[in-house]
């Protein structure tokens, strides 16, 4: 991937985490932090939360249409979560490269695993809770899941959790502001980091 003349090509941060770890805020500081940074917005077959819109937080389509993207190659990876499907939209990610800004995307390890798979360039942060216990209270205070959905979780996410060791970085998110003072001084090594020029 080429980018402007003069201009580097942005990096693309890859972010995943059990579910009810605190991704997403982190993610929302980073943007706050560094305006130059772009949230990759995934596809899903789920519906939306309270709270959530279309476009926002996901793009929210049917399984034929999440299918149809499939095929066509559309997407950079893809992976089933809890019976819903989710995938990335390569082209967003690529567009925002070029321009140089860097992308952070927020996947689970199915999908980190396939991108690092195929030679994509990125960088794997695992945002770990501090521990299950935690991460339970953090389920249950958000409200959204049944008891069931909160077991279903919570036994993902301690597979999830054995995967630590395929990723770059690993960042324990208990204190907040500790974890996004960590996930910053990433971005910044990552970016004074001498890659290839084709990267």
């Amino acid at each position: 991937m080429s980018s402007a003349p003069g201009r580097r090509t942005g990096l693309l941060f890859v972010l995943s985490a059990p579910s009810g770890s605190g991704k997403t805020t982190l993610m929302a500081r980073l943007q706050r932090w560094d305006r130059r940074l772009v949230r990759s917005v995934s596809m899903t077959t789920r519906g939306p939360r309270s709270g959530e819109r279309h476009g926002r937080e996901y793009w929210f389509v049917t399984p034929s249409r999440f299918a149809a993207e499939r095929r066509r190659g559309a997407l950079l990876e893809h992976a089933q979560v809890l019976q819903h499907w989710y995938g990335t939209p390569r082209g967003g990610i690529e567009a925002a490269r070029r321009r140089g800004r860097d992308v952070l995307l927020g996947i689970d390890v199915q999908g980190a695993r396939q991108i690092k798979r195929s030679g994509y360039p990125a960088v794997s942060v695992f945002i770990q809770p501090p521990g299950v216990l935690a991460l339970r209270r953090r389920l249950q205070g958000r409200g959204t899941e049944t008891p069931a959905q909160i077991r279903a979780r919570l036994a993902l996410a301690r597979r999830e959790l054995r995967c630590v060791p395929e990723y770059d970085y690993v960042v324990v998110n208990d204190r907040l502001d500790d974890a996004v003072a960590q996930l910053e001084a990433i971005i910044m090594a990552e970016r004074c980091r001498v890659r290839p020029a084709w990267l």
